[in-house]
């Protein structure tokens, strides 16, 4: 199963559009990931009709049109691999220890928020993935999102793309 995991698009706020790159991406995947920070609910419905299937939490930038169809959490399970999605979870320092007491049940947490890319392993195996963002790289050299693969109740393949 191939996944895109984005976040902060930050439409149309920070940015005009959702990159068209990532819109044909999204078109060949089974699953887009999204951790929040739409801005609009605009941006939600174009995801929808676009991907296949969106899993997607709202952010702290995010009103109540997007409350009111996304939870503040996700949890699914893909490819065998139970997944958590959301937007903030505080500072770097202590993150994996903190998120794995927070998700003991779960193998990949994805999360947005800082707009920063990360990859890391909690001591638990706890994988923690944050995509960046597409429209809005703040300190960041490039514009990003993510892709992986999960199957068989494990992930493979994860690549982090520069969009420019």
């Amino acid at each position: 199963m191939r996944i895109l995991l984005t976040a902060d698009t930050h439409v149309p706020a920070r940015a005009r559009a959702v990159p068209e790159r990532l819109l044909d991406e999204m078109a060949a995947v089974d699953v887009v990931v999204h951790a929040g920070d739409w801005v609009d609910v605009a941006a939600l419905d174009l995801f929808e009709e676009r991907a296949r299937r969106v899993v997607g939490v709202y952010g702290n930038n995010d009103g109540a049109d997007l409350r009111e169809r996304l939870p503040e959490v996700a949890r699914v399970e893909l490819g065998g691999v139970r997944f958590a999605v959301v937007h903030e979870i505080g500072p770097a320092e202590g993150r994996e220890r903190r998120c794995a007491a927070r998700f003991p049940d779960v193998d990949v947490l994805v999360f947005g928020h800082s707009h920063i890319p990360w990859d890391t392993v909690a001591d638990t195996g706890l994988r923690l993935l944050n995509p960046g963002s597409p429209t809005d790289r703040r300190r960041q050299p490039r514009h990003t999102y993510m892709t992986l693969t999960a199957a068989d109740g494990a992930i493979s393949d994860v690549v982090l793309h520069d969009l420019m």
